[in-house]
């Protein structure tokens, strides 16, 4: 017994400054919580627009946060032209040009005077190697810019070459050429049409 009433002991004198580190000692006095206190927010007041957020992200190159942003608008407004068109150029810069293209289509159908949106579906269509309907798509968006934006006319430009150029290899790749030799120092070209 007096083993086990000198551990209680011990015990209870071990345990002593631990509890008093726990009792309370009055805390912080009014001015110094008001000070400590975290700001409060303003719950009626509007937050930054998710598409201006979503545009600036694009041009610091952060394709990612700006299809995030580009969300949070399409939460706040709706699917609307814009949000279509931001969220497919979104798509178009991260390489996912299925998803690009078909947002693009959805955001040329709600407005078909959209010209980011006609120029980035013809970005799209470049890509994916459809040059002559990236072409047309250009050419629309050309005529709706009424020819004031360089980069519509140089991607118009670059789709009419390739274009032109795949047109011409289609008809290369079509005509199988073969020299026929006939007489003496006589030679046929023959084609297979």
């Amino acid at each position: 017994m007096t083993r086990r009433r000198s551990v209680l002991i011990l015990g209870l004198i071990l345990g002593l400054p631990f509890l008093a580190a726990c009792q309370s000692t009055g805390g912080l006095s009014a001015s110094d919580r008001a000070r400590n206190a975290a700001p409060g927010t303003d719950t009626g007041a509007l937050g930054v627009d998710g598409l201006l957020v979503g545009h600036r992200l694009m041009e610091a190159g952060e394709f990612d946060l700006a299809l995030r942003a580009y969300l949070r608008g399409a939460s706040e407004q709706g699917l609307n032209a814009d949000v279509l068109s931001a969220l497919g150029s979104a798509n178009l810069r991260l390489g996912r040009l299925g998803q690009a293209e078909t947002l693009l289509r959805q955001a040329i159908k709600a407005d078909p005077t959209s010209v980011p949106a006609h120029n980035n579906l013809g970005v799209v269509l470049m890509e994916r190697g459809n040059s002559g309907e990236a072409r047309a798509v250009f050419q629309q968006a050309f005529a709706l810019d009424s020819g004031s934006s360089d980069s519509i006319q140089q991607n118009l430009r670059l789709a009419i070459a390739r274009s032109n150029s795949a047109v011409y290899d289609d008809q290369e790749q079509s005509h199988d050429f073969t020299l026929v030799r006939r007489d003496r120092g006589q030679y046929v070209l023959l084609s297979q049409l």
